[in-house]
């Protein structure tokens, strides 16, 4: 097994709050993303149906169908767009074109110097404040053209 001893330990803890050692497996899914390089690799899939006793396809079945969960390598920055009906009716189009255009990344995929991600989003629940988007795990709402630019431009 190549997990982390680390994380191996918070597992231990972790399956103590459980009534069932599997019921665990959505929060490892999260440490391991968050620990090792944003992603999910299938290695890591592997070790995580080791270590729950489960078969490493019901691990990729659980890890597949969340969208938080990354399944392939992400770029340093992840911008994730919101395009459902609030901010589609306010400009979420726009934005995302923006995004693409500025991040030299499209829409469900990494930039060739490995800086950005971009991904639509479902509905993140800030519909008041749309057009939106996440970055980073960060919230940045009301946007328009300007913001995009002035938030982008100030990753380093």
């Amino acid at each position: 097994m190549a997990l982390p001893q680390s994380l191996l330990a918070e597992f231990e803890e972790l399956v103590k709050k459980y009534p069932e050692k599997r019921a665990g497996l959505i929060p490892a899914l999260h440490r391991c993303q968050e620990e090792l390089d944003g992603w999910i690799s299938p290695e890591t899939m592997e070790d995580l149906a080791e270590y729950f006793d489960l078969e490493p396809v019901e691990v990729f079945g659980v890890a597949s169908f969340y969208p938080m969960f990354k399944l392939r390598p992400v770029g340093a920055h992840v911008i994730g767009i919101c395009h459902n009906i609030s901010c589609d009716l306010r400009g979420a189009e726009e934005i995302i074109d923006q995004v693409c255009e500025i991040t030299g990344a499209q829409v469900g995929a990494t930039s060739d110097d490995g800086r950005f991600t971009v991904q639509r989003l479902e509905c993140q629940g800030a519909c008041a404040n749309a057009p939106m988007f996440d970055l980073d795990g960060v919230y940045h709402e009301d946007l328009d053209r300007d913001k995009v630019t002035s938030i982008i431009g100030g990753l380093s």
